[in-house]
C-alpha cells in the first residue's frame, strides 16, 4: 500500500484554462516528507558510480510504496515502473529521469543540511531531481491503485551523470529503456524563478568533452633556452593559440568552444621543465561540428605544439552529445506545467554550453528536458551550479512533482490548455 493522503482531484486546478481539474495534487504531508528527504541526500552526498546510500534510500521508499523497484546490475542507481498489470500487453511506457550523483566539491554553505561528507557536495541539484521523481512515483502509484493512471509510467534513477561519458549508457545498457516510448526530465537552473520552468524546442544544453594534453621536450637552463624547447612557452602558447585557431576552423554559428581549466608545468625558477600538461573541456552547441571536433582539436595542438618544437599527446575523451528536446514531448511538458499553475510558469529559455548526459536516452527515444526553476521569489543573489554555496528553494521540489505527474496524466491526451 502507498500509505499516502489521498489525492483528491479538486485540490490541483488548471488555472486559467476552463479544462477542469487535474488529479494527482502533492499531499501536504508527502511534501514535508519529501523536503526531509532531499535534505537528508543533500547531508549525504555521493560520487558518480559510489552512490549506494542513495540508491538504497530510494528503493526503500518506492518498497514501502508497494513497488518493486530493480537495481542496476553496475551496483548502483534503479528503474521501477508503475501501472504495469501483469498479462496485459505492455504500452509503451512515459520514462521520468533523475540523476543520483554529487560533485566533488566542498559544501560552503552555513545551513543545517550543510554535507557531512568532506570535499563533496550537491552542488548540481541532483538530489532535488531524486527527489521530485521520488515523490511524483509515489503519487502517481496511489493514482494506479484507483485505477487513475492512463498509461505506464516507468522512473529511471541514474548514477554518474558528472562522471564522462555519462551513467546513462550504463542504465540503458541494463535496459533502462526497454519498453519506453519517450522520456522526460529537469534539471535545476539558479536563474529561473521557483514555480516556473524554461523550456524549449531542439537544443537545450551543448555537447561537452573532456581534453587532456601532455608536451614532453629536453629540459635545460633557463639562461639557455634556444639549445633546448621552451616548454613553458610552448604550453602557455597553446594554451592562447588552439582556442583561437580553433575558432577560424569552425562555423562560428557551431559555438565550439575550447576552455582550460589547469595547466600545469615546471618546478623551478631557472629550469626548462622537461614535461607539461594541460587540460580542459571542449563543448559545442552542434552536433554535426561535435562530431568533427576530435580531428579539428587534434591537428590545432599537432601545428602549435610543432612551432615550439614541442612533443605532444593527447587524450581526447568523448563525452555527451548535445539534449535535443522533441517538439512533441516539449509541448507535453508545457501543458503539464500550465495545467498545474497557468501560463505564466513556462518561460522561453536558452540553449547553455552546459553538457548532460541525458542526451544518450534522446539518441533513442523521444525526450525533452525541462529547466526547473530553484531561485527564491525576488531574490537577486547570483548562484550558479557547482559552487560550493548552490542551494535551492526548496518549493523546486513541489514544482517538479506537480510537472512529472500531470506529464503522466496528460500523456497521449492532447487537450487544449
Amino acid at each position: 500500500m502507498n500509505h499516502l493522503m489521498p489525492c483528491d482531484a479538486g485540490t490541483a486546478t488548471s488555472q486559467g484554462t476552463g479544462e477542469g481539474v487535474l488529479a494527482g495534487a502533492l499531499p501536504p504531508g508527502l511534501r514535508d516528507e519529501l523536503i526531509a528527504f532531499r535534505r537528508d541526500l543533500h547531508m549525504h552526498p555521493e560520487l558518480g558510480n559510489r552512490e549506494f546510500r542513495t540508491t538504497a534510500a530510494v528503493k526503500a521508499r518506492l518498497q514501502r510504496a508497494g513497488l518493486s523497484p530493480r537495481t542496476l546490475s553496475t551496483g548502483t542507481g534503479l528503474f521501477c515502473d508503475i501501472g504495469r498489470e501483469p498479462g496485459v500487453p505492455a504500452r509503451p511506457m512515459l520514462a521520468i529521469r533523475a540523476d543520483l550523483d554529487a560533485l566533488p566539491i566542498p559544501d560552503t554553505k552555513t545551513v543545517p543540511y550543510r554535507s557531512t561528507v568532506p570535499r563533496m557536495a550537491h552542488a548540481c541539484g541532483h538530489d532535488v531531481h531524486t527527489t521530485a521523481a521520488l515523490g511524483a512515483g509515489l503519487v502517481l502509484a496511489d493514482l494506479a491503485e484507483q485505477g487513475r493512471l492512463p498509461n505506464p509510467v516507468r522512473l529511471i534513477f541514474q548514477p554518474a551523470e558528472e562522471v564522462l561519458p555519462g551513467g546513462a549508457l550504463d542504465a540503458i545498457e541494463c535496459g533502462a529503456l526497454e519498453g519506453v516510448g519517450k522520456i522526460i526530465a529537469v534539471h535545476c537552473d539558479p536563474k529561473v524563478e521557483v514555480g516556473r520552468i524554461g523550456l524549449r524546442v531542439g537544443p537545450i544544453t551543448s555537447a561537452c568533452d573532456r581534453l587532456e594534453v601532455t608536451l614532453a621536450g629536453p629540459g635545460g637552463h633557463t639562461a639557455r633556452p634556444h639549445f633546448t624547447t621552451d616548454l613553458v612557452t610552448a604550453a602557455a602558447r597553446i594554451a592562447i593559440d588552439v582556442p583561437a585557431v580553433l575558432a577560424r576552423r569552425v562555423d562560428a554559428r557551431s559555438g565550439l568552444s575550447l576552455t582550460w581549466g589547469r595547466m600545469e608545468t615546471g618546478h623551478a625558477p631557472n629550469v626548462i621543465p622537461q614535461h607539461a600538461e594541460l587540460s580542459g573541456t571542449v563543448r559545442c552547441l552542434d552536433l554535426h561540428a561535435w562530431r568533427d571536433a576530435p580531428d579539428l582539436v587534434h591537428a590545432a595542438i599537432d601545428e602549435v605544439a610543432a612551432l615550439h618544437r614541442a612533443k605532444s599527446e593527447i587524450n581526447y575523451v568523448r563525452g555527451v552529445p548535445p539534449v535535443v528536446n522533441d517538439a512533441d514531448i516539449a509541448d507535453l511538458l508545457r501543458r503539464a506545467m500550465t495545467s498545474r499553475r497557468g501560463p505564466d510558469s513556462v518561460e522561453d529559455t536558452e540553449q547553455s554550453l552546459g553538457g548532460e548526459d541525458f542526451s544518450w536516452y534522446l539518441e533513442r527515444v523521444p525526450g525533452a528536458m525541462a529547466r526547473l526553476g530553484v531561485r527564491p521569489v525576488g531574490d537577486t543573489t547570483r548562484r550558479d551550479l557547482h559552487c560550493g554555496d548552490f542551494d535551492v528553494d526548496e518549493g523546486s521540489i513541489t514544482a517538479g512533482v506537480e510537472l512529472f505527474t500531470a506529464a503522466a496524466l496528460l500523456d497521449g491526451h492532447r487537450v487544449q490548455l
